[in-house]
């Protein structure tokens, strides 16, 4: 014989079963917000800069460092002044090429006033950015830029130590181009660097491995290209003793290196965050894209403007008003946004 439940147990069972599935409503949902809760950046497109005189560049990073010119147009109009946070702009800008990487130069015929890199600049200053271009002979481009007279920045090529395990028999030369960007010269031995470095093909000049910024913080920094943006850590080293001294030309140099980016690489971002010495100075809050020392570097990503409410979101600085739509594909992409990252970097996020 069975006796029936009173009606607060059976009240209770059904709120219980309803609950449990409300819960397993909302897991669907639940998901596709941890999925959309980082911006996904599927690859890095060119490392662009500023410079004075276009013709001189092209001459300097064809004839001294291989790179080749795919495209050369001169734009104006609000949509670039928007998206590049420059009234009254017109441009011409130079794509060039080498191997499989661009960068992408930029010469601001008006407004003509935009300031040079300082003098001195250090390493450790936050403006601080350099490319790195990986060499198949390290001793034979040496001998290349020193042909054409490169302002240096490093008293020779370095190799890293022994005791620096993760990058232990690299070879690299820093030093300047005209407009006094700071470039490196990259070799890697056997077992280090992607594969691709490895595929010379009697090239001296192979490509363009990372863009490498200095950063005052580097969890502040990993906050917004990796948990905001989605990129991946690739690896860190520490650098530190006289082999980096040189290589930087900074006294006392130790420095916490963290490789990041997206899951196709070559190229990816390097912060460079000086522990020592003190008194890097920061990126000049008034910055404009036509200061020399203005880089920006493209996130390629699937939808620029679900990545921009996601930036709004999170705090990001923008530099572009809103998403800007280009007449045209001049620039290698269809829309973008201009935002700064928490050192003052440029980004341009970008759907091709």
């Amino acid at each position: 014989m069975t006796s029936t439940p009173p009606l607060r147990t059976v009240t209770a069972r059904l709120l219980f079963l309803w609950a449990l599935f409300a819960i397993a409503l909302a897991q669907p949902a639940a998901w596709a917000l941890q999925s959309q809760s980082k911006a996904q950046v599927k690859a890095l497109g060119s490392i662009g800069m500023t410079v004075s005189d276009m013709d001189r560049s092209v001459d300097f990073y064809s004839k001294v460092l291989s790179f080749e010119k795919v495209s050369d147009v001169e734009l104006a109009g609000t949509k670039y002044e928007q998206l590049l946070g420059v009234f009254g702009l017109r441009i011409r800008v130079v794509r060039m090429q080498l191997g499989d990487e661009t960068l992408e130069l930029t010469q601001y015929i008006a407004p003509a006033d935009g300031r040079p890199i300082p003098v001195p600049s250090h390493s450790n200053d936050l403006w601080f950015e350099h490319i790195a271009i990986v060499v198949s002979d390290m001793d034979k481009a040496y001998e290349q830029v020193r042909k054409h007279k490169v302002q240096h920045i490093s008293t020779s090529p370095q190799t890293i130590p022994k005791s620096n395990i993760p990058a232990a028999g690299i070879k690299a030369f820093k030093f300047r181009d005209p407009d006094r960007h700071a470039l490196e010269l990259l070799w890697f031995p056997p077992g280090k660097g992607s594969p691709k470095w490895h595929r010379a093909h009697g090239k001296l000049f192979l490509g363009i491995d990372h863009t490498a910024i200095a950063v005052s913080d580097t969890e502040a920094s990993l906050k917004f290209y990796r948990d905001i943006l989605g990129m991946e850590v690739l690896g860190g080293t520490l650098n530190v003793g006289t082999v980096q001294e040189h290589l930087d030309n900074v006294f006392g140099a130790r420095v916490r290196v963290t490789g990041i980016g997206p899951p196709a690489r070559p190229p990816n971002v390097e912060f460079l965050q000086y522990e020592t010495p003190p008194g890097g100075r920061a990126m000049p809050l008034d910055t404009r894209a036509n200061d020399l020392w203005h880089w920006q570097t493209q996130l390629v990503v699937d939808d620029v403007d679900a990545v921009a409410k996601w930036l709004r979101k999170n705090n990001v600085r923008f530099v572009s008003d809103q998403v800007r739509t280009l007449p045209d594909n001049r620039l290698g992409f269809s829309k973008g946004i201009m935002v700064l990252d928490p050192d003052g970097h440029a980004m341009l996020i970008v759907e091709k």
